[in-house]
């Protein structure tokens, strides 16, 4: 069996290095900004907290109750609530680290690691399928509602994943679905001959110091509770042991120790390489919906959400009793964390949380300073030409370079160092390799890339152009010169 490595997308930006607490003025209106929403959605209770520099710089909490009567001890960032499908990005990291690791490949059918599923029905499917949410199997059981009953084991549910759980041809389309982190999670276990839950602990949990996220809950922990919709009573939900589905949701967890794991998602992490966590934040598949522009997607194991401007990557998660949040801007690794103990849940809390961070005291970059750039870069630096199309070559801080459109919207990518030349890591170009082509005196004469020939000038007639060029050259109009 073969592993595959990881694409060479680029880390999510790190954010501001030991980043300060927030202002108090900022502190202030973010305290609103969550007491309102405890008063407007009706919440028992509800913590939030936000993450810069891989630290959290604020939190805060409303709601005094973790009981159905009203009472107990008030909401803190220590207060464990259950996280749903945040459980998901563990398992998924489990599996991307066990790929890294060469036990797998996102390629594998999973039949090829749980032989007892049939290849006609989900042992068919891949393992990069499943972790992307398009690998078509069913959303949830058979059986009854699975969140609120009591968990069978693996013996229970793999009779039940042959063609039957099959509901799209894999790879089509977005398709969320619940059984299959089940099938991950027994999955992760397998190959590491452990249990899904062994190997989140050992691998992510116990280095990251983040020992109050648990299969079950531990005091102080909060009661899953339902908001009646017409009245202010409320009903306390059941908690039960997922069983083999407990992968799609069973964690419990606190605002202290989700900010660590938004540490790793911001790629500030020694548990999971950081390429791997790129290529987990980048869209898969597009969730489609009817009548509306594309606004979110998943990854590997990831959400992820863009408002046209920005992007984010984490999960949300919900479990009868409880919603939860996890989210990191893609672009300045600033996270943030939301739970309640409501059925029903919050908001647009992370919205509003987001603008108040934004006006008050918004991430800012990091200042503009010399960087050393190699030499083999340094030449090739300035305008090229792709046909008659302008673009600019500019060094980046790593060692790379950018190729972007000066006008129009020419084709464009930043490329990466390979042994043999450079490769794209975004738009057209990603994966492609590009090749300096040097003249005799051992000048840069053009650039090979992906069968195009960019030169230093528009069609310069030494830049080995495909097809070759006029030899008249330019000149005003479309046909030939007078007296041809």
């Amino acid at each position: 069996m073969t592993a595959t490595a990881p694409d060479p997308s680029p880390a999510p930006a790190p954010g501001p290095a030991g980043a300060p607490d927030l202002l108090p003025a900022t502190a202030r209106a973010l305290d609103g900004v969550l007491a309102r929403e405890q008063v407007s959605s009706r919440l028992p209770s509800v913590v939030a907290g936000v993450v810069r520099g891989g630290r959290l710089v604020w939190t805060g909490a409303a709601g005094a109750t973790t009981a159905a009567d009203g009472g107990g001890p008030a909401a803190g960032p220590g207060t464990q609530y259950r996280i749903g499908s945040i459980t998901k990005t563990f398992v998924a990291a489990g599996v991307v680290r066990a790929r890294d690791d060469g036990l797998l490949a996102l390629e594998d059918p999973v039949r090829a690691h749980l032989p007892e599923l049939d290849a006609a029905g989900v042992g068919g499917r891949t393992v990069g399928h499943l972790l992307a949410q398009s690998a078509g199997v069913q959303a949830e059981t058979d059986g009854p509602w699975w969140e609120r009953t009591p968990g069978g084991g693996w013996e229970e549910l793999a009779p039940s994943l042959g063609a039957g759980a099959l509901r799209h041809r894999a790879g089509t389309r977005f398709h969320y679905s619940n059984v299959g982190f089940g099938v991950l999670g027994e999955l992760l276990g397998r190959v590491r001959g452990a249990t899904w839950s062994q190997v989140v602990d050992e691998q992510f949990l116990r280095p990251l110091g983040m020992d109050r996220t648990t299969p079950r809950p531990r005091h102080p922990h909060a009661q899953g509770l339902a908001v009646h919709p017409w009245a202010d009573v409320v009903l306390p939900e059941p908690e039960h042991d997922a069983g083999a589905m407990a992968p799609a949701g069973q964690l419990w967890s606190t605002v202290e120790d989700l900010a660590r794991w938004a540490g790793v998602l911001a790629g500030r992490t020694d548990v999971l390489a950081a390429a791997s966590v790129a290529e987990m934040s980048r869209p898969h598949a597009v969730d489609d919906l009817r009548g509306a522009g594309w606004s979110s997607g998943y990854g590997l194991g990831l959400q992820v959400w863009s408002d046209g401007a920005r992007r984010w990557a984490g999960h949300s998660g919900s479990m009868p009793g409880f919603v939860a949040l996890l989210r990191v801007d893609a672009a300045t690794g600033e996270g943030l964390v939301a739970l309640t103990n409501s059925t029903t849940g919050f908001g647009d809390l992370a919205r509003s949380l987001q603008e108040v961070l934004d006006r008050l005291e918004p991430v800012l970059p990091a200042p503009w300073a010399p960087a050393a750039v190699p030499a083999d870069v340094l030449e090739l630096v300035g305008p090229w030409y792709w046909g008659p199309a302008a673009l600019a070559v500019r060094a980046r801080g790593d060692g790379g370079f950018e190729l972007a459109a000066l006008q129009g919207r020419a084709r464009a990518s930043r490329f990466a160092r390979e042994q043999d030349g450079w490769v794209g890591l975004d738009g057209y170009y990603a994966g492609e390799r590009l090749r300096v082509v040097r003249a005799p005196d051992g000048s840069v004469g053009h650039l090979d890339l992906a069968s195009f020939r960019l030169t230093r000038a528009p069609y310069d007639p030494d830049g080995d152009v495909p097809g070759g060029v006029d030899p008249g050259g330019w000149r005003p109009g479309g046909g030939p010169r007078s007296g041809t």
